[in-house]
């Protein structure tokens, strides 16, 4: 078994990336522009402001002080807006975190989501189920490996030593770097990360994570 599983949120845990959309193309057009699907790819799993970076550069804005306040809480009440009631683990999610949870595995959240808003969201899977979580504003944000250093530390354990879960180029490339074994939600994935099917999850147990965390050392 690996001595923790890390898991990132927003898309793995929960379905909320269709959320963010809405919001981050509702915050393009408040800067001026309509966001190109293509650009909102580029926001995917990032940072707050990586994403107003983005949609202003796109729209022609140039931030002045206080822009970064203003428009970070306009997007977090219209993302709390979006969350009430429509959160939820993605399909298998919730039996394979009891079965690792009664088989002993540690397990945290690493989110580049800030706190007042990844609460909402771990919550909305069952916050008994990690042993902590870390979140945007605590560290630097993913692609940095910093997440995934700090919450293999805070288990005590070897980053190689931990398996992780992500969706994101952004999220799978920070795993990657922090030397941990990386099982990539996703058809494109970074150099060291596997390629995994999310529907494996359904019926998954702790059996399951320990044949894919061995076939990832082999």
């Amino acid at each position: 078994m690996p001595a923790a599983v890390l898991w990132d949120m927003d898309g793995t845990l929960v379905d909320s990336e269709p959320l963010w959309g809405v919001a981050t193309y509702e915050l393009a057009e408040k800067l001026g522009r309509p966001l190109t699907p293509e650009l909102r790819e580029r926001t995917v799993g990032g940072s707050f402001a990586n994403t107003l970076s983005i949609c202003a550069a796109h729209a022609g804005y140039k931030l002045k002080d206080g822009d970064y306040e203003r428009f970070r809480n306009w997007m977090y009440k219209r993302m709390a807006e979006l969350f009430s009631g429509r959160l939820k683990p993605n399909p298998g999610i919730y039996g394979l975190l009891s079965s690792l949870r009664g088989a002993g595995v540690p397990m945290m959240v690493v989110t580049n989501t800030e706190r007042e808003l990844a609460d909402v969201s771990i919550a909305a899977v069952g916050s008994d189920f990690f042993v902590g979580s870390i979140a945007g504003d605590e560290v630097a944000p993913k692609p940095a490996p910093d997440g995934y250093l700090e919450a293999a530390r805070r288990v005590g354990a070897r980053p190689q030593d931990c398996l992780v879960f992500e969706d994101s180029w952004a999220g799978m490339s920070a795993a990657a770097a922090a030397g941990c074994h990386v099982l990539g939600l996703s058809d494109e994935v970074p150099e060291g990360v596997r390629s995994f099917d999310p529907s494996l999850f359904l019926g998954a147990d702790h059996l399951h994570v320990s044949r894919w965390f061995v076939d990832l050392m082999r």
